[in-house]
């Protein structure tokens, strides 16, 4: 079939076969297929969506627009995780070192945060030295010798999302599920993992806000990583509040160290974290039983081997070998902290959590473009979460700001994000999980 007639067929709601994909794909990458033409196709899938095998399909020939890579060398299991995004969400700093610990390999591959959400790779620009873009033969050394290692996703990994997304980035097709699964799940099916974990969040802080749209997008994850041959199960998670009491990239950094030598842990982010760890080790076989797998991770993270492969990673890519011992010598701080108060005491009953996150872009700690460039200091921590009481003593968070007039930006859209009421039940932390199929 010929690319316009690819696209008539699916604006008609007709079913493609997985040889129309493979070649409308294929086109578009080698430029045989025009911009106009994926756009087009873009569209026709937001209205008419695909069935799991369209998905699959999808998926797979997106995967195949690049390099897949192999790890059979390594003696262990493959795995990682994909977070769909939120405010606080630094999990994948302590998941990749506690699953390293037990013998699981983790070679994670993240991206950058735009919009509300933060992104994983801009956590580690805050710290010295760390290359988030290294090339394969560090990348392979530090997976094999550390365990894990967290990187950015290289232009010969499933090309061909990089350019779709943009093109659903500009024509109001990012909501798609069909166009949101192939896009997540074509750059972990080429990073050549053995099983896979999602963490689909929900709430106001999440792309998907609803429960039924969330449960939707974990279903069609699932069903579509496992159709394609990736053992994958997924967590939906609150994000009514941020997951930790820190949003900003450093301030996570510190976070999660804090997090791993057991200075603090928040205990959703302990809870989250855990839950998506033990999913894994079940998945990869070095548990029978899902208590099995969580009293492992426990132990992993609380006897500090978690921190040790953590420290490791940060040095084997170019960060302070010292990193966890000293963290404040190395984490360049923000030149205007303060607490932020609420105007009058009361219950924190309510979050607009996607209204904390851009409070974080408004002090320069996110982007509205790609291009835009990060201060990796500013943000918030200390957050108070639902339930909490706030008054003359509590504040509602302490900022970490460049200059006064972001600090006064973002000081009022905290208080803005903020609702206060009697006290309330939250939802639940985990709302659902989807076995692999």
């Amino acid at each position: 079939m010929l690319p316009q007639e690819i696209i008539a067929a699916k604006r008609d709601g007709l079913a493609l076969d997985p040889a129309s994909i493979e070649a409308f794909v294929g086109g578009y990458t080698k430029g045989s297929v025009s911009h106009a033409q994926a756009a087009a196709f873009a569209m026709a899938v937001y209205f008419q969506g695909m069935s799991m095998e369209e998905r699959v399909a999808l998926t797979l020939a997106m995967r195949d627009s690049g390099a897949v890579l192999d790890w059979s060398d390594l003696d262990g299991p493959v795995a990682d995780k994909h977070s769909t995004g939120g405010v606080g969400d630094n999990v994948s700093l302590m998941l990749a070192p506690i699953l390293a610990a037990l013998g699981i390999y983790v070679p994670m591959i993240s991206g950058r945060g735009l919009g509300h959400t933060g992104g994983t790779l801009d956590k580690f620009d805050a710290i010295p030295g760390y290359t988030t873009s290294p090339d394969n033969v560090l990348f392979r050394k530090v997976v094999r010798e550390v365990g894990c290692a967290i990187i950015g996703q290289t232009a010969d990994l499933a090309p061909a999302d990089k350019t779709l997304y943009a093109i659903r980035d500009v024509t109001g097709t990012v909501e798609s599920v069909p166009l949101i699964t192939a896009s997540i799940l074509s750059k972990k099916l080429a990073a050549g993992l053995g099983a896979l974990v999602l963490d689909v969040k929900t709430g106001s802080g999440a792309f998907m806000p609803t429960l039924e749209r969330s449960r939707e997008l974990a279903e069609s994850l699932v069903a579509v990583a496992n159709g394609a041959g990736l053992k994958t199960s997924a967590l939906i998670t609150d994000m009514n509040e941020p997951l930790a009491s820190a949003a900003g990239n450093g301030l996570e950094v510190r976070n999660a160290v804090d997090f791993l030598t057991g200075a603090h842990q928040d205990p959703r982010l302990r809870k989250v974290t855990l839950a998506l760890c033990a999913e894994l080790v079940l998945m990869s076989g070095k548990a029978g039983s899902i208590g099995e797998a969580l009293s492992l991770v426990t132990d992993a993270l609380d006897d500090g081997r978690a921190a040790e492969k953590f420290g490791a990673m940060v040095a084997a890519l170019g960060g302070p070998d010292d990193f966890i011992e000293n963290m404040d010598r190395h984490l360049v701080p923000a030149p205007i902290v303060r607490d932020v108060f609420a105007i009058s005491a009361g219950v924190v009953g309510e979050i607009d959590t996607r209204g904390v996150g851009m409070a974080v872009v408004a002090l320069g700690g996110g982007r509205t473009n790609p291009a835009d460039s990060i201060d990796h200091r500013v943000g918030f921590d200390r957050l108070a979460g639902l339930g909490e009481s706030v008054d003359g003593g509590r504040p509602i968070a302490r900022l970490h700001a460049a200059d006064e007039a972001s600090a006064a930006e973002a000081e009022r859209r905290l208080r803005a994000a903020y609702r206060f009421g009697n006290a309330i039940v939250p939802p639940p932390l985990i709302a659902g999980r989807i076995n692999p199929t």
